[in-house]
Formats: C-alpha cells, sequence, structure tokens
C-alpha cells in the first residue's frame, strides 16, 4: 500500500511540474517586457568628476584623521572649471565663482598641513554651499565628509 502511494504521489508531482514548465514556455520575453526601450544613464562629465572628488576626498579624509602623508593638490580637479555638465545652463556666474572657492579650499589644505582639518572642512562646507543652491541631491553624503 506504501508503495502504491509512493508512485501516485511521484507521479503527480512529476506531472504537475511539467505542466508548470509548458505554461512558462509559452511566456516569451517580448511578452514580459512589450518590446520597452532601456535607456542607461551616463555620467555626465561634471557628474564623474565629483564621484572622483568624493571618493578621493573620504580617503583625505581619512588621511588626515590618522595624521599621515596628505600628498598633494590633485590636479584633475581643475577640471571644475571645463567638464560638461548635465545641464549646460547650470554653468553660471554663481557656479564659476563657487568652483573658484572650492578649488582654493582644496588647495588650503595642503597648503597648512597643520590646519589640514579645519581646511578640510571649510572645503567640505564649500561644496554644501554650491549644492544648497545647486544640484541639492548629494547633499547628505556631502555632509558626511566632514571631520568632527
Amino acid at each position: 500500500m506504501k508503495k502504491l502511494l509512493l508512485i501516485v504521489l511521484t507521479v503527480a508531482f512529476v506531472t504537475s511540474c511539467q505542466q508548470k514548465s509548458d505554461k512558462n514556455e509559452s511566456i516569451t520575453v517580448k511578452d514580459t517586457v512589450a518590446d520597452a526601450k532601456f535607456q542607461m544613464y551616463e555620467m555626465s562629465e561634471m557628474a564623474a568628476l565629483m564621484e572622483q572628488m568624493y571618493a578621493y576626498n573620504t580617503q583625505l579624509k581619512e588621511r588626515i584623521a590618522t595624521n599621515q602623508d596628505l600628498g598633494s593638490y590633485p590636479v584633475a580637479f581643475d577640471k571644475l572649471h571645463t567638464a560638461v555638465l548635465t545641464e549646460a545652463s547650470d554653468r553660471d556666474p554663481f557656479f564659476n565663482d563657487q568652483a573658484i572657492k572650492f578649488i582654493e579650499a582644496q588647495k588650503s589644505i595642503y597648503a597648512d598641513p597643520v590646519q589640514a582639518k579645519d581646511n578640510f572642512n571649510k572645503m567640505v562646507n564649500q561644496c554644501l554651499e554650491c549644492h544648497s543652491k545647486k544640484c541639492g541631491g548629494p547633499i547628505p553624503r556631502i555632509k558626511k565628509l566632514i571631520i568632527p
């Protein structure tokens, strides 16, 4: 009796699995996607530069906190003046002025290593000042750079 029950259950299980796979085969990718066209997000040159600056300054924060050698000012940051923005209209006198102030603040970190922590926090505040007027999205990330 147990063998018969085992055989019946096995057959029921196998046939139920086959029925499900037959149903799945009738669904095609075209049916589920409905010819949707996906667009990959491409960062602007400025967005990519800002991501690099954030990553670099995250490492710089750690070097300052652990009294390591700071290295030298990353010349790539000068591209802030020329990098293509996501919205070209954002490059206005306010942006240009803020870019100059940011670069000066960044360079001051290396000019006076004794005051590196204070100068670093001034640089971070310069980022926040600009982003409070333009593109506020990264503000929570930028605030994490502040050295307490």
